[in-house]
């Protein structure tokens, strides 16, 4: 064993110093994972007691040319309709939070929601968002900002769509930079918490020259599915995808029968569905993923639960995670395609738990990591027995979805789910998506943590954790990214100042950015961008 070995083994029998430096752990299996960094928060309000925002739904991506560079932004449902900006260089070790400009003209005060994010492959940050209007807060338009330096500024907003575009989604094309793709739910009108009419459509469109023009808008989805909702949207080199939920003859949720309230869910099945287009967009042709979706929780309709979609473009594979209920509680299912989707198996349900025993498993993110492996992040209720408590869990495949390794633990401790917006009316929403991204050798995840609020604050704040995927090795040092550990060797004290750990660039591994997460939204008044 080399003097160095000796030094590290010595230092794990000593105590950490300094704010974020636990020793996480001295040795993983053959093939094992291990949460290897926890924190800090995303939003810097979670750590102010005064800050009572209501962080949610986070999008998360990483550039492709500096691979370090890493962005989230999320909506905020309380105390105002928002959206924040969160920048990081190195690799989420620290977060400054941004400023998204605000269109000129737009409805005071400014409200800034929805808000999505990609990459271009030359490195060019494409951030999508809308403005709200009026006491019901509908959507008046979509707008499009740009970046060259990662997030720390951005451009001048253009704007993409019209008004009362809902669910507002945007990839960038990997192999082609400036080309961008928006996904969206045009609505006709809006009724108190549901859309007055069904038939509204989902559409793309596209642009070629980084957001300043778009395409006329496609429709995606046929007259024959009146009530579809929460398009994601993903490109590969060969394709585009657009994934989305109809709910059939649900109009409960659709059309706001609940008055936003908590109660049974509508008893009927709802059906995926994946459309497909090889023209950038032009024209659609549509593949059902499965058409016996049993709901579990009521939502509203301008911000439901989101399907989860990646794409494996290496290997053809696409694959789509959901809840589904068929089993008497919400469990987590991931389906997979190995024909580019147009044909998909018959599901495999993700969670480690006993099945039935009712805790809830939901909100599954997705991501494909550039060697095939299938990461799966999902809210989970499995050391509460009254079904209230969240922990978040990440299960891993390595034979394409076909099985998963067990669960590992995300968060360091549980949290509740009934703090946040629409508690009042038992409609408590934790957001519309985790967000997750992934390497061959670690994977990236956030969610929204409610440990700081209660049912009255309904505080949310953005809670994040790294996971590292380990080969075969003997005894094996695992320090935390940032900081440095004071060790005692031999016959006095030696300074270990571990490395950052980087994960690994798309741009040498190819990957193409996963789109993820569901959930359900209560809202408060008329409509809202997300």
């Amino acid at each position: 064993m080399t003097s160095r070995a000796v030094t590290l083994l010595l230092a794990a029998a000593l105590v950490a110093v300094g704010a974020g430096l636990a020793l996480i752990g001295l040795s993983l299996p053959a093939g094992g994972t291990e949460v290897v960094s926890r924190g800090p928060p995303v939003n810097p309000g979670a750590t102010d007691p005064r800050d009572f925002s209501s962080h949610n739904s986070p999008t998360l991506a990483r550039s492709p040319v500096r691979p370090s560079n890493l962005v989230v932004v999320n909506r905020i449902d309380s105390p105002i309709f928002s959206c924040a900006l969160h920048t990081s260089p190195d690799n989420g070790a620290t977060w400054r939070l941004g400023r998204i400009p605000f269109p000129a003209g737009e409805d005071l005060p400014e409200r800034c929601y929805a808000p999505d994010v990609t990459f271009a492959p030359d490195g060019t940050l494409y951030l999508s968002f809308v403005t709200l209007q009026g006491v019901g807060n509908s959507p008046n338009a979509a707008w499009v900002v740009s970046s060259t330096d990662g997030g720390r500024t951005l451009s001048e907003p253009k704007r993409a769509l019209g008004s009362l575009a809902f669910q507002v989604q945007i990839a960038a094309d990997p192999d082609r930079a400036g080309r961008l793709y928006l996904t969206w739910l045009q609505a006709k009108d809006t009724a108190n918490l549901g859309f007055g009419e069904a038939g509204n459509p989902i559409m793309v469109a596209r642009s070629d020259d980084g957001g300043a023009t778009w395409s006329e808008a496609a429709r995606v989805t046929p007259a024959g599915r009146p009530r579809v909702l929460a398009p994601s949207i993903a490109a590969s080199y060969e394709a585009l995808y657009a994934l989305y939920l109809d709910v059939g003859d649900d109009a409960l949720d659709y059309h706001g029968g609940h008055e936003g309230r908590g109660g049974p869910p509508y008893p009927g099945r709802w059906s995926l569905v994946l459309a497909r287009s090889n023209d950038a967009g032009a024209t659609w042709r549509e593949t059902v993923v499965d058409d016996q979706v049993v709901p579990t929780q009521r939502f509203i309709p301008f911000i439901p639960p989101t399907p989860s979609l990646a794409v494996d473009a290496r290997r053809d594979g696409v694959y789509v995670g959901f809840h589904d209920g068929r089993a008497g509680d919400a469990d987590v299912w991931v389906w997979a395609s190995t024909d580019d989707g147009a044909t998909f198996g018959q599901g495999v349900r993700v969670n480690d738990t006993t099945t039935g025993d009712g805790t809830d498993q939901y909100l599954p993110a997705l991501a494909v990591a550039p060697g095939g492996r299938v990461d799966v992040a999902y809210y989970d209720r499995r050391g509460d027995p009254d079904n209230v408590k969240n922990n978040v869990s990440l299960q891993s495949s390595a034979d394409g979805a076909a099985t998963f390794r067990p669960h590992l633990e995300l968060s360091d401790r549980a949290f509740d789910a009934r703090i946040g917006p629409g508690s009042e009316r038992d409609m408590t929403d934790l957001g519309s998506r985790l967000a997750l991204v992934a390497g061959d050798d670690e994977a990236l995840a956030v969610w929204s943590d409610t440990r700081a609020g209660t049912q009255a604050s309904a505080k949310q704040d953005l809670a994040r954790a790294v996971v590292a995927f380990t080969s075969p090795s003997p005894l094996r040092l695992v320090l935390p990214p940032f900081g440095a550990v004071v060790a005692l060797a031999g016959a006095g004290l030696a300074l270990i100042r571990p490395r950052k750990r980087q994960l690994p660039s798309p741009a040498r591994t190819g990957a193409v950015r996963p789109l993820a997460g569901t959930g359900a939204r209560s809202g408060d008044k008329g409509g809202h961008g997300r």
